[in-house]
């Protein structure tokens, strides 16, 4: 399949994630953190990316963000909240991501009309993700709006992706996947280093060989990796993901969602070529530009 006949979400999804993803892989939100306290790549992200929900306990943030480890978690959350305010928390992010985009792209390409065109766009398709269910967009869509529009852009490509990202969760528990055993038929669909996968997200061998057990049991994988049948249900997960993810884009239209597309490609070409995205990420993505 072309990337022309991928689903619509999907797509979108690719062409914007990586103006979201800076907050996680440019040194400038690391940095910022590490100001306030934190130590590590690990404590950094949880404070980032759960901030927005609040003084979070370490339950709340396993839950939502699904394929980590609880202990993984915990070594961070809550005590990352005695070293700032949440709030604190929001305000770096943003003051980081702003600091990242400016020397990623440069003030005139973030002054330049086609930012603003596209972070309109982008805005009116956050204004219309339905968050029931969906707390992570929820947390996220009642913060302010920035005003800078490439932070607009940021922050409406914030709200879209964690929206994205409850409706994946779904479709992982009506799969009947546990939060590792989901990792191992990912990194055995995208050839990933299960190990690397393993570790990043905090799992043990024993329960990473539990996992692959429980999979084998159920006719999902063998020995030669996904099973027709593990195969299959990747792609019905894969399926259900996008198909939640499109109700934004329903209300824009197909027009808007391309127009949007071609905007964002300018931004994220250089994005991708800069230090602000990480290339070999555990969500397996593939911009839609050019990475080399």
């Amino acid at each position: 399949m072309g990337e022309r006949d991928e689903h619509r979400a999907r797509r979108v999804w690719r062409a914007l994630e990586p103006v979201h993803a800076v907050t996680y892989f440019a040194p400038e939100s690391r940095a910022a953190c590490e100001e306030l306290g934190t130590k590590g790549y690990w404590m950094s992200y949880f404070a980032l990316r759960a901030a927005p929900l609040g003084a979070a306990h370490p339950e709340l943030v396993t839950a939502l963000f699904y394929n980590f480890h609880p202990g993984l978690v915990a070594r961070s959350v809550p005590h990352v909240w005695s070293l700032a305010r949440p709030e604190r928390f929001v305000d770096v992010r943003l003051e980081a991501v702003d600091a990242a985009l400016h020397r990623l792209l440069g003030p005139e390409v973030l002054a330049a009309p086609d930012v603003a065109k596209a972070a309109v766009i982008a805005r009116d398709a956050a204004l219309a993700a339905p968050t029931a269910g969906r707390a992570l967009a929820a947390a996220n869509s009642a913060l302010p709006w920035p005003d800078a529009p490439h932070l607009v852009l940021w922050h409406a490509q914030t709200v879209l992706r964690e929206h994205r990202g409850g409706g994946h969760v779904a479709a992982l528990l009506m799969a009947g996947l546990d939060p590792v055993e989901a990792l191992v038929l990912f990194a055995a669909e995208h050839d990933m280093d299960p190990e690397w996968l393993r570790t990043r997200r905090g799992w043990s061998e024993e329960e990473w060989t539990e996992a692959v057990a429980r999979l084998t049991e159920r006719g999902l994988v063998d020995g030669a990796g996904l099973t027709a049948a593990g195969r299959a249900l990747r792609v019905e997960v894969e399926a259900h993901t996008d198909a939640a993810a499109d109700a934004p884009w329903a209300v824009l239209g197909a027009e808007r969602a391309e127009r949007l597309v071609a905007l964002a490609a300018p931004l994220v070409t250089a994005i991708v070529a800069g230090d602000g995205f990480l290339p070999a990420n555990p969500m397996g993505l593939r911009p839609l530009v050019a990475t080399s």
